[in-house]
């Protein structure tokens, strides 16, 4: 697929995002970059040395960009979205892990605006046709058993082409795919930013307000998994059985062939076919 011409220049820029932000605390501050080793490493720095909440970090490429366990995110430069966000929610540590369900909900609503339909695979994909197109990785500093801030990174695949998903991922790259080839078209970078940030701050406020069940609740209508044949990896332990569901904690409930029921606090998740 050839670059749209009208999109070609389509670089980040801090002035048309906040034009069309709709928030009161999420990008009260952001701070653009080139290339970073990633988005997360950067904001933390930038909270440890006492940002202010709702500070956010974009680059338009990571060269060590991280999702969940650690596995490398496919950071190529100009085409897709990489941005932390830093939080300072008053919560004890123990319940912090739904931040992540708040974020997979709003890079769906963000999508959902463009006219496609989505996903979400446990704990923390947005699926396109069972193909992962954005990813969450939320880290945790604390004081005590509270939190002290949260930064909450997302990778968001706006317009890599399939080409450049199969050179940079490999066989890999059968289970990924962007919002440009779902659409046929390329996505505003600039808009959908905006987009998210305010979509990510409305669910903030919602789960401040009326608790984690709420947001739950409307995580499991977008659910993916429920129902279908799983791998499970968690430490050492590789397992196949039929997902259940989440719990109220966010831990996926898992029946194994033995009919015994599993409850997955931090596995790796594999949809079998």
């Amino acid at each position: 697929m050839s670059p749209d011409p009208v999109m070609a220049d389509d670089v980040l820029n801090i002035d048309v995002i906040r034009q069309q932000l709709a928030t009161h605390t999420v990008g009260r501050r952001l701070v653009l970059h080139d290339v970073v080793a990633s988005t997360n490493a950067t904001l933390r720095k930038l909270a440890d040395a006492g940002a202010l909440e709702g500070t956010v970090v974009l680059a338009e490429a990571q060269t060590a960009g991280r999702g969940r366990a650690r596995k490398t995110w496919f950071s190529p430069a100009g085409v897709n979205l990489y941005a932390s966000v830093l939080l300072r929610p008053q919560m004890e540590a123990a319940v912090a892990s739904s931040v992540t369900f708040i974020a997979s909900l709003a890079v769906a609503d963000s999508v959902h605006d463009l006219g496609i339909k989505v996903g979400l695979k446990w704990p923390n994909d947005v699926l396109v046709q069972d193909r992962k197109v954005a990813g969450v990785r939320a880290e945790l500093a604390t004081k005590g058993h509270a939190v002290d801030y949260i930064v909450l990174g997302v990778g968001i695949n706006l317009n890599v082409t399939h080409q450049a998903l199969q050179a940079g991922l490999g066989e890999m790259a059968a289970t990924a795919t962007s919002l440009r080839e779902a659409l046929g078209h390329a996505v505003d970078r600039n808009a959908f930013a905006a987009r998210f940030l305010t979509h990510l701050e409305r669910r903030l406020d919602t789960y401040l307000t009326k608790g984690a069940p709420s947001i739950l609740a409307e995580w499991r209508d977008l659910d993916a998994v429920t129902g279908r044949q799983v791998e499970i990896r968690e430490g050492p332990t590789t397992f196949v059985g039929r997902a259940l569901g989440v719990d109220g904690e966010g831990h996926l409930r898992v029946e194994d062939v033995h009919k015994r029921i599993h409850t997955v606090v931090n596995g790796a998740l594999r949809l079998i076919p």
